[in-house]
C-alpha cells in the first residue's frame, strides 16, 4: 500500500468513527438553534380574517390557539366574542372606515369619518384592544401634497382622542401598480411623512411587505431606516399574493430578521390568497418563512 493509499484509508476509518457523533451533534446544534431564533423573534403571531372565512369561528379560533398563533387580523366589534372566548387578540380592529377608497385625504368625508372614528376608538379601548385600521383614500386629481395637508388636518383630532385611550390608528400602505389603483398612500415616503408631521404614538403605518415590494423594494434597508414609524406588518407573496414560500420573490426569512432586530413586539399577520389548504398552509408559513 503506498503512502496516498495508507493517508485515504485512514481518513476513511477516521470518518466512519466520528460521524455518528458529528452527525448528533450537528443535528442537536441546529435544533438548538431553531429554538433559539423561534425564542428570540420577539414579534406576535396574527392571520387576516377575509383570508380564512372559510373556517367557522368555532373551528378557527382553537385551532389557532392551539398553534400559538395570538390574534386575527381586521375584525370588527360583531365578531369580538367569538375571539374572547378563545383568549385571542383582535390584531387590527375594523368597522370604523368607510371603504378604501374613500378616506382622511377626502375634505367632504371628515365630518363623517369623524363621527365614525370618535363611536369607534373608545370602542376599541373599552375592549382592550390597541390598533385600528384607517386609510387614506384614492386620489382623485390631489397631489401627493395636498393630500398630506388633509390626511394630518383630519386625523389630528383623531390621533388626539386615541392617544386619551391608548389606541393605536394605523393606515395601511398599498401598491397603486397592481390592486389598488389611484391609492394616495402607496409609498413608504410618503406615509413616513405623514407619521412625522402627525408626530404620535397613537399613530403608526400598517407595512403591507407584499404592498411595498410591488411598489419599492428595498424592503430591508427601508425597515431599518423607519421602522419607528411602523406598528405593524402584513405578509404575502409577490407576485400573486399567495404563500410566501421559496417560489415567490421575497426572502422573507431575512425581511423577518430585520424586523426582529428593530426591537419589534407587535404583529406580523398572514395576509395571502391560500393556494393550499388552509391549516397546512398556516403552519408552514409560520414554521419555515415568518419564525
Amino acid at each position: 500500500m503506498n503512502r496516498r493509499d495508507h493517508i485515504k484509508r485512514l481518513m476513511t476509518l477516521g470518518a466512519a468513527v466520528a460521524a455518528p457523533g458529528a452527525l448528533w451533534a450537528g443535528t442537536a446544534q441546529a435544533e438548538e438553534m431553531a429554538v433559539k431564533s423561534e425564542r428570540a423573534f420577539g414579534y406576535k403571531r396574527s392571520v387576516s380574517h377575509w383570508t380564512v372565512t372559510d373556517l367557522e369561528w368555532e373551528e378557527l379560533c382553537p385551532w389557532l390557539a392551539d398553534q400559538g398563533i395570538e390574534a386575527v387580523d381586521l375584525v370588527g366589534p360583531e365578531h369580538w366574542h367569538h375571539l374572547k372566548k378563545h383568549g385571542l387578540d383582535s390584531s387590527m380592529c375594523n368597522g370604523a372606515e368607510l371603504n378604501l377608497v374613500d378616506g382622511f385625504i377626502h375634505e367632504e368625508f371628515e365630518g363623517v369619518l369623524h363621527e365614525r372614528y370618535s363611536a369607534m376608538i373608545p370602542r376599541v379601548a373599552k375592549a382592550g384592544y390597541e390598533n385600528l385600521i384607517c386609510f387614506s383614500g384614492n386620489r382623485r386629481g390631489l397631489s401627493e401634497e395636498e393630500g398630506l395637508a388633509q390626511a394630518v388636518k383630519a386625523l389630528l383630532p383623531m390621533v388626539k382622542l386615541a392617544e386619551a385611550h391608548g389606541v393605536v390608528l394605523q393606515m395601511e400602505l398599498f401598491n397603486s401598480i397592481v390592486d389598488h389603483p389611484d391609492y394616495m398612500a402607496d409609498s413608504s415616503r410618503w406615509g413616513v411623512e405623514l407619521a412625522k408631521q402627525l408626530d404620535s404614538p397613537s399613530f403608526k403605518l400598517l407595512y403591507d411587505i407584499y404592498h411595498m415590494q410591488i411598489m419599492e423594494g428595498n424592503l430591508v434597508a427601508n425597515i431599518k431606516e423607519n421602522h419607528q414609524y411602523y406598528g405593524h406588518y402584513h405578509v404575502a407573496g409577490v407576485p400573486g399574493r399567495n404563500e410566501p414560500w421559496n417560489d415567490q420573490e421575497i426572502n422573507y426569512p431575512a425581511v423577518m430578521q430585520a424586523i426582529d432586530a428593530t426591537g419589534f413586539d407587535g404583529y406580523v399577520a398572514l395576509e395571502y390568497v391560500f393556494q393550499e389548504p388552509l391549516k397546512e398552509s398556516m403552519r408552514r408559513s409560520y414554521n419555515e418563512f415568518i419564525r
